[in-house]
Formats: structure tokens, sequence, C-alpha cells
């Protein structure tokens, strides 16, 4: 009689729990887009929407498969396309597939975008979290003569004394 008692409570429960799992769907937040004069060293998640005004492909290096069994070596292809927005310009550096989607007077959504600091200079850059969209051409005129990959950062470190 007792496991009687038991499967009834339990199916009880069972469209409480069911009621509070559905409770639970997460809201998105809308994306927040940034200008690129406001991109910082060491930051990341910028929503930026950018013209690309240039883009030159990077010498082309090879990397072995996933497949160690396979001596085929499949292509990684990088460039380097300068993007701006009517407040700045900034390097991108695109990875395969990215770099068919930068070409020249091209009108860019960058979504998750993070800042890389190569030789002391900021690079934008989105990793497999990120996303590229092409969209309609924008309205704006990009401002080239404030290049934020052209100032040279240092890492300064202070000792408490």
């Amino acid at each position: 009689m007792s496991t009687t008692t038991e499967t009834k409570t339990q199916q009880k429960q069972a469209p409480k729990q069911q009621e509070d799992t559905a409770i639970k769907v997460v809201e998105k937040r809308k994306p927040v887009f940034v200008k690129v004069d406001q991109l910082r060293p060491g930051t990341n998640g910028h929503n930026l929407i950018v013209k690309v005004l240039k883009s030159d492909t990077v010498l082309p290096k090879t990397r072995p498969t996933t497949n160690t069994a396979s001596p085929n070596l499949r292509p990684t292809r990088i460039a380097e396309c300068l993007i701006g927005d009517d407040t700045a310009t900034i390097l991108f550096t695109a990875r395969n597939d990215q770099v068919d989607l930068m070409k020249p007077d091209a009108t860019v959504i960058i979504r998750n975008s993070k800042i890389d600091m190569f030789k002391g200079n900021m690079r934008l850059a989105v990793d497999k979290w990120g996303r590229i969209e092409i969209t309609e051409p924008a309205n704006f005129v990009v401002k080239e003569g404030n290049d934020l990959s052209l100032i040279e950062y240092e890492l300064v470190k202070l000792v408490e004394e």
C-alpha cells in the first residue's frame, strides 16, 4: 500500500517539476554595439558594424589534419583587413572562412570579437565563439586618420615598495 501512495505522490510532483523547468527560460539580452574608438587592449565581447577598407592575405600556413594517419595538410588562410567606422580604423585578423567574408567595400557586423595584442599593437579578432555577418551597406564615412593599430602599447609592471 505504501508503494501505491508513493507512486501517486510522484505523479503529482511530476507536473510541478515540468512547470518549474518551463519557467527557467533564459532571456537573451540585446547586443550592445560599440564604436571602433572605444576598443581597448585586453578586452573582449565587442559588437561592431564596420566597413572593410582593404584585405591583404598573409602567407598561408599549413597545419596537420586531426587524423594523424593521413599525411595530408590543410592550409590555414590568414588575412589582415583594415576595417573602420565613423570614429576610427583598426586591423582585423581574419582566419580561414572569415577571409571570404572580408572583401573590400563590404559592410559587416562583427559579434563577440576580442582585442589581441601583436607586437604591442591592437588587432581585432573573432574566435569560434564570435560571428561575422555581411549586411547592407552602411551610410557612414570611415574616418581613416585615426588608426588604432598604429598605437603601440607597453605593459608596465608596478613595483610596490
